[in-house]
């Protein structure tokens, strides 16, 4: 019988293969940056010519639907006077602080909720009911409780961001197999251990997820306040300009203000949460190599 000449480590490094995502390295780097690069910058063309088609086609009246040269105009004028980097720290410095703010709140409030049954059937119906009420349903009362100032904005923003955080948190933690904690518990890892070292880094994938619509509700709140509680007081940021273009009558203006604030969103998107992601499921074997 033929002996099988096996070297040292070598099932061990097989087996390990079999969980180490494969990743190609063919191809140069400009080749693969332009392979991102190009479906969206393509995509973008094509709406772009499509809505040229359409103004010039003159389905609707210049006063409903502006010209892309037009909206253009409207975001290089605020580019060249600086005024566009006064809108952005405007609304963005106030959605990354509503943002900690509500991480604060509503990571105590999903670690309740996931590891006690009484307060999951008493405070769990009541964030989920929360996370589905539109945040902008909140404004007025927060102007009438705090005014027209930055109190008011902050507290709809925690009103849409704390249920999407928790309810986020409490489905990662739903998923983590129960033999984790009592691993750690037989281990000697206590209470907050346990959760510190163990229940969070294995919920962390689906943590992200909540962490990600807790941002989009976050924002989404933030637009929804600035549009309504405007005040000179409150300065101008994204939504208050988007409020002026629609007191104008000024369609390029409300075009320009939309897309300054989708660009926000996506920008948020690709630089932080996108690479944030794709770091966790790279360490756990889970990559998608087409994001």
């Amino acid at each position: 019988m033929p002996q099988l000449d096996l070297q040292e480590g070598s099932v061990e490094a097989g087996l390990d293969a079999l969980d180490t995502p494969v990743h190609s390295s063919q191809g140069s780097l400009a080749r693969r940056i332009a392979a991102r690069a190009f479906p969206p910058i393509g995509a973008v063309v094509l709406l772009v010519a499509v809505w040229q088609v359409l103004w010039a086609a003159a389905f609707w009246p210049e006063f409903k639907l502006p010209a892309p040269l037009a909206v253009w105009a409207q975001i290089w004028q605020l580019v060249t006077s600086g005024e566009i980097l006064e809108l952005f720290w405007v609304s963005v410095h106030r959605a990354v602080i509503g943002f900690a703010l509500s991480l604060l709140i509503a990571v105590p409030l999903g670690l309740a909720i996931a590891n006690s049954r009484v307060v999951r059937r008493g405070i769990g119906p009541l964030v989920s009911g929360l996370q589905s009420l539109p945040s902008v349903a909140w404004v007025p009362a927060a102007i009438l409780w705090f005014g027209l100032n930055d109190r008011a904005i902050y507290w709809v923003v925690l009103l849409g961001a704390v249920p999407s955080i928790a309810n986020g948190l409490m489905s990662g933690l739903d998923q983590v197999p129960p033999i984790l904690p009592r691993v750690g518990k037989a281990l000697g890892a206590g209470r907050l251990s346990g959760i510190r070292y163990i229940l969070l880094p294995a919920a962390l994938p689906g943590f992200l997820g909540g962490l990600k619509q807790g941002w989009a509700f976050s924002w989404r709140s933030l637009m929804a306040a600035e549009l309504i509680a405007t005040s000179p007081d409150l300065g101008q940021g994204l939504g208050q300009f988007l409020h002026n273009g629609m007191s104008l009558s000024d369609i390029s203006m409300v075009f320009a203000g939309i897309l300054l604030i989708f660009v926000v969103g996506v920008g948020i998107e690709l630089l932080v949460f996108r690479p944030l992601e794709n770091s966790v499921l790279r360490a756990r074997g889970l990559t998608v190599t087409a994001r």
